[in-house]
């Protein structure tokens, strides 16, 4: 159990970086958000492994991924976490319910 969370803590952590790099825009999360990123895109990318090879039926369809199906499902998330939260878009970060005077 200590090792699955030493793990998820590691993988976190490279995963959410790497995510956070290889997305173009700035992202105003700190550290423990970057894991959390990175450990809920190990799940996600061990899902789409689930759905896309059909391996570990025995494990279910809620697993932790390798590296790659981590750093994958953490851009998915990082994706998601913007689009939900209104993150960085063209134009400068403005969104058209934005409230003040436009910058030139």
């Amino acid at each position: 159990m200590v090792g699955l969370i030493i793990y998820l803590l590691v993988i976190g952590v490279i995963a959410g970086y790497l995510a956070r790099l290889l997305v173009p825009g700035p992202d105003k999360i700190g550290f423990v958000r970057t894991v959390a990123l990175g450990i809920i895109g190990s799940f996600i990318g061990g899902f789409l492994g689930y759905l896309i090879t059909g391996e570990d039926f025995g494990e279910g369809a809620l697993q932790a991924s390798g590296i790659f199906g981590s750093i994958i499902g953490a851009v998915i998330a990082l994706l998601i976490y913007r689009a939900m939260t209104g993150g960085p878009t063209p134009h400068g970060g403005r969104t058209s319910t934005s409230r003040g005077p436009k910058r030139r």
